[in-house]
């Protein structure tokens, strides 16, 4: 990785996760079954080769933007399940270090840096997807204690996953973001129900019912809807590196199926039209690439326009993994669409990666906001 942005402790992240990946996750990542359950063991080997400490913050781990960034790419380039999953439990430790209380942050940091215990951020409703402002479920307090109800949707958990952070009203008479607060869930509550649900990507998710679950007040009353924006902003480079990983990996089995499949006597690798797409691959690759690690290394500078810059690489990465994809499974022909080949799955997977974590749509209204104000 000859990218000025990236320092050598960060290649070095880069060598480590990628052996990671041909170790553990390469045969794995075929079998689309139970990716809650695989994907716990995964986060466990994760922390037992010193990997996971790269999402969370110190002084419990050595996360900044890059760090995030890179890891996600390598293990996007094996596994969006596993890519997910690692995600999921950042946020929930960025957001349990910039708002905890010494007591919660010294109870779950470390385990969360360990792996013994797996994090995950609830968010999404039903009925409010994109739409925060639109949440209905609810936070009272009674006796100085708090307890929630309602219906979470596309919570990303594995297995054994634990501490919850659930965005609810906790201010029964605001509407919009006003109002909103995060709170700590054991995720093994007696109140609390998983119901994992089976997506076109095979993703580790799961509807969450919470029915009077207690929640512990995390950060100050109704900062929920800023603070869970803020965490995005610093993943948003981290996303489009995942988009990179998985576009990467599209690019590089199309490169090999034209390497190995001969027609009219010659490799496909001959032919122009083959030349011309892998090329058309490669230039889409590089060009988010450049911009995945500039926004992540401007996040970590705290650069004035880095939210903006994120957003940008979010956006043109994901679309960019959806084209390459698209073209190794051309580059395949009519072996890209048989149902488990990896071009095949990459293509199922590119979808998701433009509705994670803020959708394009939404991130492009946003985009385009701030410069119509700016121009004013």
């Amino acid at each position: 990785m000859s990218d000025p942005h990236l320092d050598v402790w960060h290649r070095e992240l880069a060598s480590r996760a990628r052996e990671f990946g041909e170790r553990h996750l390469r045969a794995i990542a075929p079998a689309e079954d139970d990716p809650a359950g695989r994907c716990a063991e995964v986060v466990a080997q994760l922390a037992e080769a010193g990997l996971l400490q790269a999402v969370v913050p110190p002084r419990f781990g050595s996360a900044d933007a890059r760090s995030i960034a890179v890891m996600r790419e390598r293990l996007a380039y094996y596994s969006l399940a596993a890519e997910s999953v690692f995600a999921a439990h950042g946020h929930a430790a960025h957001l349990l270090a910039a708002g905890g209380s010494e007591g919660q942050r010294a109870r779950w940091l470390p385990a969360l840096a360990a792996g013994t215990s797996l994090g995950a951020l609830a968010v999404a409703e039903p009925e409010a997807g994109a739409d925060v402002g639109g949440i209905r479920t609810t936070a009272v307090s009674e006796s100085g204690r708090w307890r929630l109800d309602g219906e979470k949707t596309w919570v990303t958990a594995a297995a054994r996953t634990r501490l919850v952070i659930v965005l609810a009203r906790s201010d029964a008479g605001t509407t919009g973001t006003q109002g909103l607060s995060l709170f700590l869930v054991d995720g093994e509550a007696s109140d609390l129900t998983w119901r994992p649900f089976e997506t076109t990507a095979a993703l580790p998710v799961a509807d969450l019912r919470l029915d009077g679950v207690p929640g512990a007040l995390l950060g100050k009353p109704g900062a929920g809807a800023a603070a869970v924006e803020s965490v995005l902003t610093l993943f948003r480079p981290g996303a489009a590196a995942a988009a990179c990983g998985l576009a990467a990996r599209g690019r590089d089995e199309a490169v090999r199926h034209a390497l190995a499949r001969r027609q009219f006597g010659r490799a496909l690798a001959a032919f122009q039209a083959t030349k011309i797409a892998i090329a058309d691959m490669t230039a889409e690759l590089l060009a988010a690439q450049r911009l995945a690690t500039h926004a992540a290394w401007l996040v970590d500078q705290g650069a004035k326009d880095a939210a903006r810059q994120a957003a940008a690489a979010r956006v043109f990465a994901t679309e960019a993994a959806a084209r390459v994809t698209d073209l190794a499974l051309r580059v395949h022909g009519s072996a890209g669409l048989v149902r488990g080949s990896t071009v095949e799955r990459l293509l199922r997977e590119a979808r998701a990666l433009r509705l994670r974590e803020g959708t394009n749509e939404l991130l492009k209204m946003d985009l385009a906001q701030s410069i119509v104000e700016e121009s004013r």
